[in-house]
């Protein structure tokens, strides 16, 4: 994978909260870029987030991790409760890494999956987040109590990788590239056609039976503890801005309505707008991405 990326960032495993994230990251950026975190989403890697990192290092102090259970980051078993996969828990990773890294405070953009620990992280540590941008998600809860029969047609996967272990994993794993496939080329716009063949093998390489297992666990906590989370916390607020992006031809745009879902959760300004994509919007349009990216945080650098 490493003609995705240019020889100025380095890719290494860091040990925090009790296992070890892989994380690429630039390490001449100092003092000089205001930090930017990026979240990869279900069911890729870092390796999403190609097509825009050479234009942002010019500009943030790009942190690039693989969540856990992803891409070459540790893939904890984790207990009944499902808590080794809570975005709590997961976003807790993020801030340990970026306290390794030197970083007390950051950008942060999310994307799906990654989008959900960012929202956990910003109500969680919200002395570290300075400003969030969120990919193509409305919040968890919100999603969970509008579900539809459109929205269960659309989204199946969330039913059907919450199921108990092994069923999901057994089935995904009979053919495991043949899935991956499908997800992917499903929540396009255009099928595959968007993605680099190059980052297509990343996402195959990881998407082993360990990957597979820890991400169901991801979306059973989803459905269960995290869930038990964001009731308690019904009351708090984001505390920073946010900006919300979605693909004007995917389920979110189609179901939901993102920015008005993410106002009721957020105490100062939150914009947002859609775009001419799918879901994968960093791979459909990373030059709209990456220009949305440098207006809303380099405004507030």
């Amino acid at each position: 994978m490493s003609s995705l990326f240019s020889n100025a960032f380095r890719l290494e495993r860091r040990a925090v909260n009790g296992i070890e994230i892989n994380v690429r990251y630039d390490p001449s950026q100092t003092g000089d870029r205001p930090p930017l975190l990026l979240l990869h989403g279900f069911p890729q890697t870092h390796a999403m987030w190609h097509r825009v990192a050479e234009r942002l290092r010019n500009r943030f102090a790009l942190v690039m991790p693989d969540l856990r259970g992803y891409g070459d980051s540790d893939k904890p078993l984790g207990p009944p409760d499902h808590s080794a996969y809570s975005k709590r828990t997961m976003a807790h990773d993020m801030v340990e890494l970026m306290r390794d890294l030197s970083f007390d405070w950051f950008y942060v953009c999310g994307h799906d999956r990654g989008g959900r620990v960012a929202h956990r992280l910003a109500l969680d540590e919200p002395q570290c987040v300075r400003s969030l941008m969120l990919l193509d998600i409305s919040p968890t809860l919100t999603m969970y109590e509008r579900t539809t029969m459109e929205f269960a047609r659309r989204y199946y996967h969330w039913f059907f990788l919450i199921q108990p272990e092994p069923l999901p994993e057994q089935l995904i794993g009979a053919a495991p590239s043949f899935y991956l496939r499908k997800k992917l080329g499903g929540w396009g716009s255009e099928g595959l056609s968007p993605f680099d063949e190059r980052a297509l093998a990343e996402y195959e390489r990881c998407f082993d039976a360990a990957a597979i297992h820890a991400m169901c666990e991801d979306y059973r906590a989803a459905a269960a503890i995290d869930l038990e989370h964001d009731r308690a916390d019904a009351t708090r607020r984001i505390e920073c801005p946010v900006r919300v992006l979605w693909g004007e031809r995917g389920v979110v745009h189609a179901l939901y309505s993102p920015l008005t879902d993410w106002q009721e959760k957020a105490r100062m300004s939150v914009t947002g707008r859609s775009l001419p994509t799918g879901h994968y919007i960093a791979e459909e349009r990373p030059d709209l991405l990456a220009d949305e990216i440098e207006t809303f945080f380099v405004d507030r650098s």
